[in-house]
């Protein structure tokens, strides 16, 4: 069969089970248990009923209809992909699904969802709509995707990482005991852990469950007594070696026990913590129906998961200078490319496979932390563009190539964006690399005092474009974990989201762009830690260590449209590049670094 028919074929199948249960409409989303933003290949149940495989996105089949929810980034994506023929597409933000799946049935139609598949938050909303309509939300005991997916990839049986304190900086027994005495302060009697960067970090644990999220999924509960139930497959464990790892009163269940555990919290009427918009509807819907008392909130974990300590500090440090070493390679490596003319074959692929390349031969490295965007003249334009989900650019027709990668190291993770110079560049493609970097290098010097938020800075990187009358659609900074992911919250730099107060040692990143459809992109990234200030004035000042040092391209640079103070922090930056990386490389290499950080 072709694609079509595959797709065609399994759109049937799945009617066919909506049918037999009495249900009009089932809701696929692109999430698994633990509705983290990585998910395993067993969890892609939305690529397999449509085909796209992008990382946002949801489905609605019904009995005559199907509808694919994607957002502009996917938009070019899910048309190659998902065939018209069986899916109407629409926005996922601009036309809420929930409403528009109520605006097509009838009063007395039956929505089927998997209650583990969405946040307990969803299902009120969900349900609120829906019940409006006359229209009855029904919880499926089983994923009618499940029932007819026979070669559905098994979950990994790889053994979970015991995390040493000398890496982690933090026994896990010392973590508990501070997240229990906050429960305890706040009367509650536990709290329901389902996401894996969490659980990962509070018991020091990492794992190969996830391509480029170095986890161990499960699910846990902590106790205010400083007990914990971790649910995990127990093939992935040696009992003897966790005891010893994470310290007393960790007891070790397999998965299928969560629901006994839940259940039984439940009939001790807890009052248990947990957070309806990333925990499961499931979990959390067993425990109150079983008498549990809910307490809505924030995951406590995040908070001082993302306040990296001093070991992690120095772990991410590290990483950054061995990553940085690879990446300079590369874009040495790059620049004798363009000098031979012998690039016949070269295309993004073959870009990106070399820059991983340099980074294997790096001290442990583990895997890239996101699929790397290498993106050749117009591609660059699409902020989240992967050359694998069609064919290639070949090398050789452009004037910029944008690259924005990263690596998981046992010690750090990274992530940086480099816009280079690949052909002959226009006034234009200058001054609008110029802006963004200006944008780059105000957000870096800006100091704040204690309480500002990240929204409250995302204007510093897009004055200079505003200036002159453009913008990027995307935020300007996410955080950033500690040998977990790359995209860590609750910390982040934008126009809107998160008014979290940023604090010493929150890794973030500094990202601004600009895009011009079928043209060019171009986006300036590197990663800095927020940093207590020397004492100037009245108040005590916050401000952002840089954590990459790799050359950005002064090829591209309309030094007419530079302040005195930004050529400065140019020529600074640079040499503390030349600094760092000079005693790490060596020939051509040491010669290209060289050159590509005289001051200009």
């Amino acid at each position: 069969m072709n694609h079509f028919e595959i797709i065609e074929t399994r759109v049937a199948q799945v009617r066919a089970t909506l049918a037999a249960q009495e249900l009009d409409a089932f809701i696929v989303p692109h999430d698994d248990e633990h509705l983290g933003e990585y998910i395993p290949a067993y969890a892609e149940r939305l690529d397999w009923i449509t085909g796209f495989n992008g990382s946002a996105g949801l489905a609605i089949i019904m009995a005559q209809r199907a509808a694919l929810f994607i957002d502009g980034r996917y938009t070019v994506q899910a048309r190659m992909q998902a065939p018209a023929e069986l899916f109407e597409f629409l926005h996922l933000n601009e036309d809420p699904h929930v409403q528009w799946l109520a605006e097509q049935l009838p009063a007395g139609s039956r929505v089927g969802f998997d209650a583990r598949l969405h946040s307990l938050a969803w299902y009120q909303n969900a349900k609120a709509v829906l019940t409006e309509r006359g229209i009855e939300l029904v919880r499926v005991n089983e994923n009618p995707i499940d029932l007819h997916w026979r070669d559905r990839p098994a979950p990994t049986k790889t053994s979970v990482i015991l995390y040493s304190e000398e890496l982690a900086g933090q026994s896990s027994q010392a973590k508990r005991e501070l997240l229990a005495s906050d429960l305890r302060k706040r009367g509650l009697d536990a709290v329901l852990l389902t996401q894996a960067e969490p659980i990962n970090w509070l018991l020091n644990l990492r794992g190969r469950d996830v391509e480029r999220l170095p986890v161990v999924l499960g699910f846990a509960v902590l106790y205010a007594n400083t007990s914990m139930d971790f649910f995990v497959d127990t093939d992935k464990i040696d009992c003897v070696a966790f005891s010893r790892h994470v310290g007393q009163d960790v007891s070790v269940y397999p998965i299928d026990k969560l629901s006994d555990v839940l259940q039984r919290i439940g009939e001790d009427q807890q009052k248990v913590l947990a957070d309806p918009n990333t925990a499961n509807a499931w979990t959390q819907l067993i425990m109150e129906e079983a008498g549990a008392i809910l307490v809505a909130g924030q995951d406590p974990t995040m908070l001082p998961k993302a306040c990296k300590n001093e070991t992690e500090l120095a772990g991410m440090q590290r990483a950054h200078l061995r990553d940085g070493v690879a990446v300079t390679r590369f874009l040495a490596w790059l620049d004798r490319l363009i000098a031979s003319g012998e690039f016949d074959g070269v295309d993004e692929g073959t870009l990106a496979d070399r820059l991983e390349a340099f980074r294997r031969e790096q001290d442990h490295y583990v895997e890239p932390s996101f699929d790397t965007i290498s993106a050749l003249g117009p591609n660059a334009a699409m902020c989240h563009y992967r050359h694998t989900n069609g064919v290639p650019r070949a090398f050789g027709q452009d004037s910029i190539y944008l690259v924005d990668s990263g690596a998981q190291y046992l010690d750090g993770t990274t992530d940086i964006t480099r816009t280079v110079k690949v052909g002959e560049v226009t006034d234009e493609h200058k001054a609008m690399f110029t802006r963004v970097l200006q944008g780059h290098i105000a957000l870096d010097q800006a100091r704040f005092p204690r309480g500002t938020a990240g929204i409250q800075l995302d204007v510093l990187a897009r004055m200079p474009l505003w200036q002159a009358g453009y913008n990027y659609d995307h935020g300007t900074g996410h955080g950033v974990g500690h040998f977990l992911s790359v995209h860590e919250g609750p910390q982040r730099i934008a126009p809107k989201g998160s008014l979290v107060a940023l604090q010493p040692g929150m890794v973030l990143s500094n990202e601004p762009g600009y895009y011009r459809e079928d043209a060019f992109g171009i986006r300036c990234e590197n990663l800095v830690v927020v940093t207590e200030q020397e004492p100037r004035g009245e108040l005590p000042m916050l401000g952002f260590e840089r954590l990459t040092y790799v050359p950005f391209d002064t090829r591209l640079i309309d030094r007419s449209l530079l302040s005195q103070d930004e050529f400065r922090w140019i020529n600074d930056y640079h040499v503390e590049v030349f600094r760092r990386l000079s005693p790490l490389l060596e020939g051509e290499d040491l010669a290209w670094l060289e050159q590509a950080t005289s001051l200009i």
